[in-house]
């Protein structure tokens, strides 16, 4: 069917409103008005839109759902010296999303497109998960476990069987899948400074700059002591520099974590190669912590080897990809356990487990201000956090702090 043979609305105003309807409860939640029937509302009409919309609309609806959640990616660029790349990179992500929802166009049948959309739920495109339908309903009151949202879509899909007013009643089955309260695990019985620092991209890595940036970092641990906390936090990077080649640096940690645990972000160099990590500090014992799953794009490139080179030399100046712990690294802190997490490692599945309630996640949103991101990565942490009865303690560059569950 050719594109012109459909009203204007159907390529340009339905899509849009869809994707508006599936994205607003991010938007809602980064101006802090979020509200739970309105969620509800727009997810459920955003879901009824993918699985009824004309089959053209779909392609388009999925170019501005990629653009409304990932617009920000392409910011990293202008630290590579490559700015005209932001607008590009972001119109990229619209055409991957495009692909990605406009699968659902294959079929006009509502039951069958439900059953794409929920095959989608496990496909991760480029190995990036922060596409999570079911996420729309973190703050609503439909729950946003698989069998429920398989069971949302099931009931919005049999709506194709009535007609006029009656396609109403299948929506009196959502009781079945409505959830309303959530319990968080008890928290842990310490009393944990998460710093937040509000350092540019552009001048973290200056070595102008480094010398502001320790006394700073120093500071906080100070007044964490002052303050008589059991443990301090900072954020992903907050020496930024290869905490092994520093010895003085090392050393003045040391001492102080005597007094306090601490627990930081930095780079480590060993053979050779390159970790983003995290070091605890504590009674002069040290503990680094690797990080086990990276960044695509950002800290390695999902490509074939020679791809892999040829964007690490002429995109990213001949950088290398980091290198990746085989497992997650445990902290025992005043006897309680607790699971390191660098940046995107937090919303990841892998980092969670039965056994793990405490996680402590650090990260660098400098890369993307002024962003959407620290409000995604944070609805992203809780999403994990609630599904493994968790609770995140998140220390962040440029917005996101806060304990997360």
């Amino acid at each position: 069917m050719k594109l012109l043979s459909h009203p204007l609305h159907v390529q340009t105003t339905l899509p849009l409103l869809i994707a508006l309807s599936f994205s607003s409860f991010i938007y809602c939640e980064y101006f802090a008005i979020t509200n739970k029937l309105l969620n509800t509302l727009m997810a459920l009409s955003a879901l009824y839109g993918l699985l009824h919309a004309p089959r053209i609309s779909l392609p388009i609806v999925g170019f501005w759902i990629g653009l409304l959640w990932f617009y920000w990616i392409g910011y990293s660029f202008q630290y590579y010296d490559m700015a005209w790349a932001v607008w590009p990179v972001a119109f990229g992500f619209g055409l991957v999303y495009a692909l990605y929802f406009g699968s659902l166009g294959l079929t006009s049948n509502p039951w069958v497109r439900g059953l794409i959309l929920f095959g989608l739920t496990f496909f991760y495109p480029v190995d990036f998960n922060w596409m999570q339908p079911e996420l729309i309903f973190i703050e609503s009151y439909i729950g946003f476990e698989k069998w429920q949202f398989a069971l949302t879509l099931a009931i919005i899909a049999s709506t194709s069987w009535f007609s006029y007013w009656k396609r109403f009643v299948p929506f009196l089955f959502l009781p079945i899948v409505i959830q309303t309260t959530y319990t968080p695990p008890i928290r842990p019985p310490l009393k944990i400074m998460l710093v937040s620092t509000s350092i540019s991209q552009d001048l973290k890595w200056q070595q102008d700059q480094q010398s502001s940036i320790i006394n700073a970092n120093f500071e906080a641990i100070m007044d964490a002591i002052d303050k008589h906390y059991d443990l301090v936090v900072l954020p992903e990077s907050a020496f930024a520099l290869y905490m092994n080649q520093s010895p003085e640096l090392i050393l003045n940690l040391q001492q102080l974590s005597n007094t306090i645990p601490i627990l930081t972000g930095t780079l480590h160099e060993e053979n050779g190669l390159h970790y983003n990590v995290s070091y605890l500090f504590d009674h002069g014992k040290i503990t680094v912590a690797k990080k086990m799953i990276l960044v695509p794009f950002g800290e390695y490139i999902p490509l074939p080897s020679f791809l892999k080179t040829w964007v690490n030399r002429e995109i990213f100046g001949g950088g290398l990809d980091f290198v990746t712990a085989e497992k997650p690294t445990d902290f025992v802190i005043k006897g309680v356990k607790f699971r390191n997490a660098i940046c995107y490692e937090a919303t990841r599945k892998e980092l969670y487990s039965e056994d793990t309630h405490y996680l402590i996640a650090m990260s660098n949103n400098g890369w993307f201000k002024p962003s959407i991101e620290p409000t995604l990565q944070n609805l992203l942490i809780r999403f994990y956090a609630r599904k493994n009865h968790s609770i995140v303690f998140h220390s962040a560059n440029s917005k996101g702090t806060s304990v997360i569950y």
